[in-house]
Order: structure tokens, then sequence, then C-alpha cells
């Protein structure tokens, strides 16, 4: 009867007057569970500082495989069938989809990324290490902690003997960081067969779930000009350096920061030697948007821009790197956040709700018709960055937060958005 509840809190919530969602009644504290997920603290914490003091950059093979090796067993001991599929681009490590079969009716998917954005030696400058109120390390929030506490919900509900679902998939890919290019058709089948899908993100700070995300798109602007020696006879170059400034000055009419559209230089290259003309430059602007149809308006800008140079005799090539499309605000995640607010509620806690400019795999969920909800992961901030950290004090109440909603999405699956 307490996943009915739920249900019903979450659909009159999102059919409040003038459709603002009404703050939920706590659901019930499942005190069994809450001691258990105590109990699974040190453990939890444990495997989080294995995985972290492993190097395992996007594209890092080696790295990933390794990840993957310390978490397959412990899947494997769940019960879960373990399938290792090969990435959709070359140089990377094999994606892990793990599943488990009960006898209720949700299909639950759930994603968590090993990739991070630090290269090789990361983890042996700054390990995993903890103070009084945080744990530190490369990847220890984007997205290894979200990930573990994955894993350990599955063993929490393992350990507890619940099978009221239909299944549960979870798909541990390696690409993420790079807009998942070897993980999409992956993706694409595994939301074919799921009711609802559920992000290992990190939560969104003070303390909440993710219920929109900007989408994602790298542009690629490149200058061809001409070699020259840059002593003897610069006159004779076409300087391609020069004219990659002036296209990236025509294109800072775009706002850098903010909740809608933003534009940002984030990578530029040119030359090759200190005496010779750059014959070749390049630059990358990396766009999120509340609206796919903005990316169109950006790449249309750029490639007026190209066709004006102020070096005579230089080409401007414009070339869009696809990502992920913008997670809209809709009526589907909003009702799983109300439903996840009554369980935190249970806890005498306030689960907050907002979005971010961090793309993510949920975005393809919506657009396939899957309810998703995104940032379930532990509370933490600091991301890409070498200040990145988790907050120890949001493992536990998070680690029961997914628990309990994969219980209660398990026995009341929500229909697919229309």
């Amino acid at each position: 009867m307490r996943s009915i509840y739920l249900t019903a809190v979450a659909t009159a919530a999102i059919l409040a007057v003038g459709g603002a969602a009404a703050a939920p009644r706590p659901a019930a504290r499942d005190a069994r569970l809450w001691a258990a997920a105590q109990l699974a603290r040190p453990g939890q914490l444990l495997l989080l500082q294995q995985a972290v003091d492993i190097d395992s950059r996007s594209g890092a093979a080696v790295g990933g495989r390794k990840v993957e090796a310390l978490l397959i067993p412990r899947l494997k001991a769940l019960g879960m069938t373990v399938e290792a599929v090969p990435a959709e681009a070359d140089g990377l490590p094999e994606n892990l989809v793990a599943r488990l079969s009960g006898t209720g009716k949700g299909r639950i998917l759930m994603i968590g990324h090993i990739d991070t954005v630090f290269g090789p030696g990361t983890v042996a400058r700054r390990p995993y290490r903890t103070d009084a109120e945080n744990a530190y390390g490369p990847g220890v929030i984007d997205e290894k902690g979200g990930l573990i506490e994955g894993i350990y919900a599955l063993t929490l509900l393992h350990d507890l003997g619940f099978k009221d679902f239909k299944s549960i998939t979870l798909l541990i890919e390696t690409s993420e960081e790079r807009g998942s290019p070897g993980t999409r058709k992956l993706i694409d089948r595994l939301l074919a067969e799921a009711d609802v899908e559920l992000n290992l993100e990190p939560a969104e700070q003070p303390d909440g779930v993710t219920v929109w995300r900007k989408g994602s798109t790298t542009f690629h602007i490149d200058v061809k000009g001409r070699a020259a020696h840059a002593g003897v006879a610069p006159q004779d170059g076409r300087n391609a350096a020069v004219e990659l400034i002036h296209q990236i000055q025509a294109a800072d009419v775009f706002p850098k920061s903010g909740d809608g559209l933003t534009a940002n230089l984030t990578v530029m290259s040119a030359g090759t030697r200190n005496n010779i003309i750059p014959e070749d430059a390049h630059a990358q602007i990396n766009v999120r948007v509340r609206e796919q149809k903005q990316v169109g308006e950006v790449q249309a800008v750029l490639e007026k821009n190209a066709q004006t140079t102020a070096i005579p005799d230089t080409h401007v090539t414009v070339s869009r790197e696809p990502a992920f499309p913008p997670l809209r605000s809709n009526p589907a995640t909003d009702a799983l956040a109300v439903r996840a607010q009554a369980i935190y509620a249970g806890l005498g806690l306030t689960l907050g709700t907002g979005g971010n400019g961090g793309a993510s795999e949920s975005a393809l969920a919506a657009a396939a018709g899957v309810p998703a909800l995104d940032g379930l992961g532990p509370v933490g901030s600091g991301t890409h960055s070498d200040q990145e950290h988790l907050e120890l004090k949001s493992v536990t109440p998070r680690l029961y937060l997914l628990t309990t909603l994969i219980q209660d999405l398990g026995r009341n699956p929500p229909p697919r958005m229309k």
C-alpha cells in the first residue's frame, strides 16, 4: 500500500491548481531499510575509494577496464547477469550492462558512468582522501559516487530479498564526458525495454534532484591559411591564428553564463614553430541550450561569420559535434520528483528540485518517451576541477532515497510520456 500512496501523492501534486507541485506528505520511513543503509556506509565508502583511485579518463581504455574489473564481481554476486558491450567508437573500453529479473511490474533502467575528465597521473597527485565533512578525489562525485551508490542500492535490495519489480538494468557507460559517442545505440535499445530511467549524476545543490538540463553541443572552427617563414617572408603567409581570433571575436555575441543559452570558448590551438606563420588554427566553442532549436541559431551565426575573413586568402570551416539534447521540464519528471520528495520527507529532510547546464543521458530517455529523473547521486560540488568533493553527510540519506524509489517504481511504474 505504501507505494500506491506515493503514486497518489505524486499525481495529486502535479495536478494541483495552476500546475504547481504541492509539498508531498512524508512517506513513512522504512526502519529496516534505513538501518541497512547505515550499516552499508563503511563498505560503500571503501568501494568508492577503490574506484576513485583508478585513473579512468574518457578514452583511457585500460583505466576504464580496471574500474569495471573492480565492479563486475560485486554485480555478479547480486545475481545479476553482466554483459560487456563493445563501445560504438574507437579507443573506448566496453560498456557494462548488468541485469536483474524480479517478480513485479516495473522495468527500471539506471545509468551511471565511470569515465572522468582527468588525465593519467591525477590519482598519483591527489588520491582519494576524506576529512570530517567531505571525500575528495578525481571523479568522486562525477560520477563514481553516484555509480557506487547505485550498486549499493542493488546490494540492499538483494540483502532484503526485494523482488517486486520486473527488471532492473544498470548501464555502466564509459564515454559520457564526451557526449556518450560509444553508447548511443545501446542506450536507445535499453530505453525501449524500460518504464523509467534513473540517472546517478550528482545531486542538485544544496540537496535536490535534477528535473531539467541543458543540451550540449560543441562547434569546431577550423581555419586554413598559408605557412611562410616568419622572418624572411612573413608577407607571403596567411596567418590562420589571427583569422581564428577574428572569428572568435565575431562569435562573442552569446551569454557566457546563466540558465539560458550559453556559448564558451574551451579549446584553441595554432602554429607549429616559433618561426613559421601558422597555416592552421582550431577552436572549440561549447554551447549549452534549453531548447534544441537554439543549436541551429548558434550554427547560423558561426557559419555567417565564416563567410567574412579579416585575413585574405584564409578559409574558415564550421562543423558541429553532436552531444546531448536538453532535458526539458515536463510533468513526467516532475511526478517522479514528487515521489522522491515524499520519500526524503520521511527522513525529515527536504529534497529540492532544479537544473543545470550539465548534459546527461536523461535527456535521451525523455526524448524517447521514458520518464526520467536525474541527479540521484550524492551531494557534492567542484566537478571537473581539483576542488571536486562529495559531502559525506549525504551518503546514507541518498542511498536510502534511491533504494526506496526503486522499490516504489518496481511496484508502480509510471506511464510512458506522450
